[in-house]
């Protein structure tokens, strides 16, 4: 592990070294890849539904207690993502079994985040809730989050309409007292440190985790990765009646990227879209669940902007190595640019 260790606000509040987490990416987050991200001293989370079958979360929440109760000196953590809107049908459930056993903290997303807040509080985990724009954010502090996921432009999955550079700010502004994770687009040092001088308390960084050993997806979604550039990353409401970021394979292309116009009908009508919304997700992560697999000719792959900063595939622990030394490396390259 890097030595370079940072000492602020969401260090502190999460027990680690460095401020980023791996980001929860369904299909993709993994054991290995949390394992890896707590032994280096950040902290990586997961989808809860990245565990849908019987006793399947209960079990990688054992294990990770277990990982994180033998880490020693070392101070990383695990956390998991939470989707709290209705369509969700298995939420009930895994906040039930996510309180048991005592999650560090949580990330909410497409929601009203109450429920995991008054859950955390029950035994002093925290709470990190995605956001996009002021609205929404001062719904989550009303709440009582405990930090906010600043998604913004170029982000993979859900990604926002906002860069950076004004949502960080912006959000510091309008919540002091509440630390900003800045997520989207960030896969180097530089781009940890851009977002630690915008007053981000730390980074979520996802896309380049897909490119790892320890993720378990196709070779050929990896090289995608690896091969893709900034403008081969498009926006798609295909797949689950929300914009979702993804690689623009021939496939994409195929299925289009907006919904039809009876499909948005159904989205929007107050009697059919709760349902509706529900049976497009559904659809949507059989979808992708398909697309991950080997030689599948169904390539729908999330993905962000960051691919363009992406040319191989290597270990977490490699990745993480690398952003953390890329970071203090530009951090000393700057100062020697300022003059008193």
């Amino acid at each position: 592990m890097s030595s370079l260790k940072i000492k602020n606000q969401l260090t502190e509040m999460l027990g680690i070294d460095f401020p980023m987490i791996i980001a929860p990416m369904f299909l993709v987050s993994n054991l290995e890849m949390i394992s890896e991200a707590m032994k280096n001293g950040i902290a990586g989370t997961f989808p809860s539904l990245n565990y849908r079958k019987e006793n399947e979360l209960e079990k990688i929440l054992l294990e990770l207690n277990k990982i994180k109760n033998s880490l020693g000196t070392i101070k990383g953590n695990y956390g998991v993502n939470i989707i709290v809107q209705k369509t969700n049908i298995l939420f009930e459930k895994h906040l039930e079994i996510c309180t048991r056993n005592k999650v560090p903290f949580y990330i909410t997303s497409l929601g009203n985040p109450a429920p995991v807040i008054a859950a955390a509080r029950s035994y002093g985990g925290k709470v990190f809730c995605d956001v996009t724009n002021l609205v929404h954010a001062q719904k989550c502090a009303q709440e009582g989050c405990d930090g906010f996921i600043a998604v913004g432009q170029g982000a993979g999955g859900h990604a926002g309409p906002n860069p950076l550079q004004v949502l960080v700010p912006a959000l510091i502004k309008n919540f002091p007292n509440i630390p900003v994770i800045a997520a989207g687009g960030i896969a180097t040092g530089g781009g940890v440190l851009s977002c630690l001088s915008l007053g981000a308390s730390g980074v979520s960084v996802g896309t380049r985790f897909i490119s790892s050993i320890e993720a378990k997806v196709s070779d050929d979604y990896k090289q995608a990765i690896n091969k893709s550039g900034m403008d081969d990353i498009v926006m798609t409401t295909k797949i689950s009646g929300t914009p979702c970021t993804i690689i623009n394979t021939d496939y994409a292309k195929k299925i289009g990227y907006e919904q039809n116009w009876l499909e948005k009908k159904l989205s929007n009508n107050s009697t059919t879209k709760k349902y509706f919304k529900m049976l497009v997700q559904l659809r949507g992560m059989k979808k992708l669940q398909d697309s991950v697999l080997p030689a599948n000719y169904k390539t729908l792959w999330c993905a962000g902007k960051s691919a363009e900063l992406i040319y191989e595939t290597k270990s977490c622990k490699e990745i993480i190595d690398s952003i953390i030394r890329e970071t203090k490396h530009d951090y000393e390259k700057l100062k020697k640019t300022f003059q008193e």
